[in-house]
């Protein structure tokens, strides 16, 4: 069967990793940053890939970005012959490092290997070094922290992610058209997946399913942070995240599916509830709310709206229509080289939303006497309010509901 969707694959040009880099290194001047370290791993692979294109196989990966000069982008042995492939970044180097290399502590034997230790040392004698950026605090590794801390002792070390996803919230034409094209990939995988679920199947089998087409139809992979999730049934819908099971679905009951793709390095998901047969009455009611909740939530995602704004609105509605006991939360935060990535709004922080920011707003369900479910879409919050990039939902659940 052709694919009738590979007139238009997008891609980020090369002189906008140029870009970003200047751009990061106007942030670093303004801090007084003499060099910024990254790193990468399988769970957080976008730090290295924002800047170069590169996401390590098997492998991490670090990036050091001094104040001027050459960028050296770290891999380990296995990825050394990916990472020049797909490294776009100019006036880059790429050097391999055991601690960046296989986790099982694979040693390495060959020419023009270096540590960290000893890269550091040569790095100090051409660089001037006082104040060091980290960027990528949750994961940064104590082999490469404790390097840097014996070789520049003097030096302050700053948390520099804030800057870093500063940088990257608001969306370039290439990134949206991007976000928009692994939109339409998910998108069309739930239209051709969700009909061809029947009794009987298993989790696993439909994640099978999910992730074939999203494939076939020119994604990279599932998104990074979570294969297909086919939680179903009362057990096992309860659960947020989750790993499939052998557990075969049934008509009437509860199927809380959770799926995404990455295209470019980029993210989009949807969410869904769905049914096998006539959804019971009691399912019908809790959908529907969740839909209007939802709906009267984005149409208050405009720019300059605060993120109280948005979800008072979603909140309230809940509470008159007696499902706010069920709702733990509603979430609404940015997506792009993540699934989920900061900033999350919150009514707390008050984060104002802005123009040319792409985002993900769900309703979640949870502890109800048959189940549990989510509904989640990706929007873009265009000058005149947000767009909604993901397409199979609108469609979908009013037949649902019908």
């Amino acid at each position: 069967m052709s694919i009738n969707m590979n007139d238009y694959f997008p891609r980020i040009p090369n002189e906008e990793f140029t870009q970003r880099i200047n751009l990061l290194r106007e942030k670093m001047k303004e801090a007084g940053i003499d060099a910024a370290v990254g790193f990468s791993n399988l769970l957080d692979p976008s730090i290295v890939r924002y800047f170069t294109d590169f996401s390590a196989v098997n492998e991490s990966s670090a990036i050091v970005i001094p104040a001027a000069g050459q960028i050296d982008l770290c891999s380990g042995q296995a990825s050394l012959d990916y990472a020049q492939i797909k490294n776009r970044l100019e006036n880059s180097n790429i050097i391999a490092f055991p601690e960046v290399g296989e986790v099982s502590g694979f040693e390495y034997d060959f020419e023009g290997q270096m540590n960290f230790r000893s890269y550091f040392s040569q790095f100090k004698k051409s660089h001037d070094v006082k104040k060091i950026a980290l960027m990528g605090k949750l994961i940064f590794p104590a082999v490469i922290y404790n390097s840097l801390r014996e070789t520049f002792p003097d030096a302050e070390f700053v948390d520099f992610d804030a800057e870093l996803y500063d940088l990257r919230l608001n969306k370039s034409a290439n990134e949206i058209a991007v976000i928009e094209k692994c939109s339409e990939i998910i998108s069309e995988t739930f239209k051709k997946v969700i009909p061809a679920i029947k009794e009987n199947m298993t989790e696993l089998e439909i994640q099978a399913m999910f992730e074939s087409e999203m494939l076939r139809l020119g994604g990279e992979s599932y998104v990074q942070a979570f294969a297909p999730m086919i939680a179903t049934g009362k057990e096992n819908s309860y659960i947020s995240m989750c790993r499939n099971t052998l557990r075969k679905v049934k008509p009437g009951e509860i199927l809380n599916i959770a799926a995404g793709v990455c295209y470019e390095g980029y993210n989009a998901i949807i969410c869904t509830p769905h049914v096998i047969g006539k959804a019971p009455e009691e399912i019908k009611r809790a959908v529907k709310c969740a839909c209007e909740a939802l709906n009267l939530a984005s149409e208050s995602m405009v720019p300059g709206a605060s993120a109280a704004d948005v979800l008072n609105v979603y909140t309230e509605y809940l509470e008159k229509a007696g499902y706010i006991e069920f709702c733990p939360y509603g979430s609404l935060h940015s997506i792009g080289l993540l699934e989920c990535e900061a900033p999350l709004y919150t009514v707390e922080n008050g984060r104002i939303i802005k123009e040319n920011t792409t985002m993900c707003i769900d309703a979640y369900f949870k502890g109800m006497e048959w189940g549990s479910f989510r509904i989640e879409d990706c929007y873009l919050i265009t000058e005149n309010g947000a767009k909604c990039m993901t397409s199979y939902n609108d469609a979908a659940l009013p037949l649902m509901l019908s």
